[in-house]
Parts: C-alpha cells; sequence; structure tokens
C-alpha cells in the first residue's frame, strides 16, 4: 500500500480475468458480497453504474455500542469497462439525504464528498487492481477498512 496524506492507494494483482475483476467492482450482488470490513454485511447496494449514475451502499456492523448501519451515496463519473471505474462517495441518512461529516462524528477538516478510482489492466493473464480514494487518510480507520475489503475481494476472487 502506498499513500499520500489525503488518500489510500491499494494495489493487488488478482489471478482472474478482469472481466471478473469488474463485475465485482460494477455489479451491486458481487460489491456487496466483499465491501467492508471484516464482519461488516452489505443489505443495500443500489447501483446504476453508468456516468452519472448514482448509488447507494448500507453497510452493516456490530460495534461495542451494537449493532450500526452506515450509508454512503454517491455518483458515477467515469465508466469504461473493463479498465476504469470512478464514483463520489459521501455519508448520508437511511433515506440518501448527503450529511456532513461533522454530522457523522468524523474529524473536523473530513471532506463531505470524497472520490473513488479504480483502474484494472491485464498483464500476463492476471489482473492489476490500483485503487484510489483520494479524501481518505492512509492512516484511517477508512483505509484501514479498504484493505480489509480487498483482502475479501481477493478471497472470492481466488476461491
Amino acid at each position: 500500500m502506498t499513500s499520500t496524506d489525503n488518500a489510500v492507494t491499494i494495489e493487488r494483482t488478482f489471478s482472474a480475468p478482469i472481466d471478473k475483476v469488474w463485475s465485482m467492482w460494477a455489479e451491486s450482488e458481487h460489491f456487496a458480497s466483499w465491501y467492508g470490513p471484516q464482519g461488516a454485511t452489505i443489505p443495500v447496494a443500489e447501483m446504476d453504474v453508468r456516468e452519472g449514475g448514482t448509488r447507494k451502499i448500507g453497510m452493516q456492523m456490530q460495534t461495542p455500542q451494537g449493532e450500526m448501519t452506515m450509508f454512503f451515496v454517491g455518483e458515477y463519473l467515469a465508466v469504461e469497462p473493463p479498465h476504469r471505474l470512478v464514483y463520489t462517495e459521501a455519508m448520508a441518512d437511511a433515506d440518501g439525504n448527503v450529511m456532513s461529516p461533522e454530522q457523522m462524528g468524523m474529524p473536523e477538516g473530513h471532506p463531505e464528498t470524497t472520490e473513488i478510482t479504480v483502474i484494472l489492466a491485464e498483464v500476463d493473464g492476471a489482473t492489476q487492481m490500483t485503487m484510489t480514494h483520494a479524501g481518505v487518510p492512509a492512516d484511517s480507520p477508512g483505509a484501514m477498512g479498504w484493505n480489509m475489503a480487498i483482502d475479501k475481494l481477493t478471497a472470492l476472487l481466488e476461491s
């Protein structure tokens, strides 16, 4: 994992065809099967994967305070199958209304909207992925969550 101060970047190579890796990012039932940190489930994955299309993801997890559900909404900015996917993400309430980072208890200065870029390339029969989440610090809980999610994605692709 490489990073800048305000982005998390994860590079992985999967021994899976590029079309399969693309579908894990672009098809809601596949995305819901791996997204989120260890132990999280995705009961809501509404994804209209086309430029200008919207997305709403609901993530449920157990915390020491009990079950917690978080919602994320965004818009697809670039959809170039099977090589490039760019979308925005903001925290929201259950109805999809964007909530400020302060309302969500995030540290001051956290951006309301962040941007995820996924680049896929075929390399010797495998698929190389570079995922960058701009606006999420590399040393944040969000970065740890991404690493756990990509570990789950790796396990699914290699099973």
